[in-house]
């Protein structure tokens, strides 16, 4: 997730992309008001013909309050937690909850959804007493999430703290006993890291080593998400190697596994393998990598969510980033 530090003040957007139709900006609420104020309308036919691009969203107020905030900002994709992601405590999401959710996502553009796993979840841990209690949590995750109808579950592979091989055998155990146990159609996406200490999944090679040790049967139940943030901070130049960086994707993992991406610039160099995300292109990465990235033909249909510093108005500035985003579509 993203750093909340303010940044230099915004300059003027460039007008929307060559390929809508037409360019109203939708008529969003603010983050503050209830929806019962604000009734959600079927989105223009220019905005569902859009790829999947969106924001991670406030769930405050109620998880039906998320679509009505991702409609607010123009979004065709949403990552939302489904609880407090640096607490332990659970919650269950009641059949009622489930349905407002489900309900008002249905009015909106959105397409492509999925929940980001609580923080304090390390299934890597060789600590048995915090290992069992990540994958209780874990299991919670998961059901929520299959509750509410999401497509993706993202989950960080976690510290191994000990033996690197080691920690991402328990991870690929405690994945596999989970998705096992609870059935459905949410997948799992294990998103890259930065790499700072015994942070797992920092390396593409990694990532794959992990996936391969988990069973066939659960071999479709499972992808990747890529955080450009996380991948520059571990050293992957996406500024002077972008081929390159996409090519050893390709090779260590397969780009039938990349399900999404977490658009993110970063306040900090490449291979630093510290997590601190920027507002698109203003950062290290910068604009020139994240216009190759929305042109992609690779990446067309992929889901895009941003994790980029909220400042002062989260509807403004996330609407700014995604208009920004489109911009780049040629």
């Amino acid at each position: 997730m993203a750093d909340r530090g303010k940044s230099a003040p915004e300059t003027p957007e460039p007008a929307p992309p060559r390929y809508t139709k037409r360019n109203p900006q939708p008529s969003p609420p603010s983050e503050l008001w209830p929806a019962s104020d604000h009734p959600v309308e079927r989105a223009p036919d220019w905005l569902t013909a859009q790829p999947p691009l969106g924001a991670h969203t406030s769930i405050a107020g109620g998880t039906g309050e998320a679509p009505v905030r991702g409609k607010a900002i123009g979004a065709t994709a949403m990552q939302i937690f489904t609880k407090m992601a640096n607490r332990w405590a659970e919650r269950v999401c009641e059949d009622e909850e489930c349905t407002a959710f489900i309900s008002q996502l249905g009015e909106t553009a959105i397409r492509e959804t999925c929940a980001h796993d609580s923080y304090l979840i390390n299934l890597a841990s060789p600590d048995p007493y915090l290992r069992q209690r990540s994958i209780e949590s874990f299991t919670a995750e998961v059901r929520r999430c299959n509750a509410l109808g999401l497509n993706y579950l993202v989950s960080h592979p976690g510290n191994y703290m000990d033996n690197r091989q080691d920690g991402i055998a328990r991870n690929a155990d405690a994945i596999a006993q989970v998705l096992d146990q609870v059935k459905g159609k949410t997948i799992l996406l294990m998103e890259t890291t930065a790499g700072s200490g015994t942070v797992l999944g920092s390396q593409f090679e990694e990532m794959s080593d992990l996936l391969a040790r988990l069973p066939d049967r659960l071999q479709n139940r499972v992808g990747v998400c890529v955080d450009t943030a996380h991948i520059f901070a571990a050293g992957y130049d996406l500024v002077n190697d972008y081929e390159g960086v996409w090519n050893r994707f390709a090779d260590a993992v397969g780009m039938h596994r990349l399900k999404m991406m977490h658009l993110n610039d970063s306040k900090v160099p490449l291979g630093s393998r510290r997590d601190r995300h920027e507002l698109i292109g203003e950062g290290m990465i910068g604009e020139a990598a994240f216009r190759k990235i929305m042109n992609d033909p690779r990446f067309a249909t992929i889901a895009k969510v941003i994790e980029t510093p909220k400042l002062d108005n989260a509807e403004v500035t996330d609407r700014r980033m995604l208009n920004r985003l489109r911009s780049y579509i040629e």
